[in-house]
């Protein structure tokens, strides 16, 4: 009995990963071209190339879209988009599986009756869920921002995901270059997911039409993960960008950097720049919560379907 009690655990949490990863790589793929647009925007101010005057800043989204289809081709939208599948197949996989996992640590709660304790146990668990993964994952989200925010016409700075890897390796840190900024990212993911997966999941659990798989409950379903993600977006997105310019310097020597370290960014692009350059690219990520929406979705009717067909 206890055998068979660990199969169905061990092939729920094989449903788990493969519902999240495959809705999270087909949401990516469509929702690539305004990722992209979000990361140039959002490191242009971090970007050497920028930041010599090689290459003119983009002045907005559309200004961004135009440009860079004039300069690199429309296929250049989902540059670095291999990287973003390859590393968001296990990243979402493991948030949404060990989310599971770690929510099952605490005490059922009722949502109707219980609700704060309810919304505290899934933030927690969707915390630590995406903590845990990020350990696994970091260098390949360091290559997507770096391939992502290679900009201009010219030779590019890296000409794929191992160049990447392998150049950056070769920097002053070493390995560790891969990790330019892993700190003020688990800083910034813990309260992301916590409040991506816990708003979610307490909507989930207030929604009457949950169960449905019709168009009434896959609508209600999606704007509820659409709340969420827009939501956890907004509150965390100093965070991001923080981390983001950071790594855009990884592989250089100590003299040639502009920031010091998480703290000393944050300050220096209040002071340069003004508060409001924390939330540059905010727009476009906003769009491209859609994506980020519609995985949330996806997974909670692949996880179904995949239940119905081992029923």
């Amino acid at each position: 009995m206890s055998d068979k009690k660990e199969q169905n655990k061990t092939m729920k949490a094989a449903k788990d990963f493969m519902a999240g990863g495959i809705s999270g790589t087909v949401s990516k793929t469509i929702t690539a071209p305004i990722e992209r647009v979000k990361l140039i925007i959002q490191t242009q101010d971090a970007n050497p190339k920028i930041v010599s005057g090689e290459v003119p800043r983009y002045t907005g989204i559309v200004n961004c879209f135009r440009r860079v289809a004039s300069e690199q081709g429309v296929v250049a939208f989902w540059r670095g988009n291999f990287t973003n599948c390859v590393r968001y197949f296990p990243t979402q996989a493991l948030n949404l599986a060990s989310k599971d996992t770690f929510k099952a640590m605490f005490p059922k709660k009722n949502p109707k009756t219980e609700f704060w304790s309810f919304f505290a146990v899934n933030m927690i668990s969707g915390g630590a869920a995406g903590g845990f993964s990020l350990m696994f994952v970091y260098p390949l989200d360091y290559a997507r921002t770096r391939l992502a925010s290679d900009v201009g016409a010219g030779k590019k700075t890296f000409s794929g995901l191992g160049d990447c890897l392998i150049k950056t390796a070769k920097g002053p840190k070493g390995v560790l270059s891969l990790y330019q900024g892993f700190g003020v990212s688990v800083a910034g993911i813990i309260p992301y997911r916590g409040t991506q997966f816990g708003l979610n999941d307490t909507i989930k659990g207030l929604n009457p039409f949950d169960k449905e798989v019709s168009f009434r409950g896959i609508a209600t379903k999606w704007i509820g993960a659409q709340f969420s993600v827009i939501m956890s977006g907004f509150v965390t997105y100093p965070f991001d960008t923080v981390r983001r310019r950071l790594q855009m310097e990884a592989e250089l020597p100590v003299e040639k950097k502009l920031y010091r370290g998480a703290f000393h960014c944050l300050t220096k692009i209040m002071k340069d720049e003004g508060s409001a350059a924390l939330f540059k690219g905010a727009g476009a990520n906003i769009v491209r919560g859609t994506g980020a929406a519609l995985v949330l979705v996806l997974y909670g009717e692949a996880q179904a379907f995949m239940e119905k067909q081992t029923a």
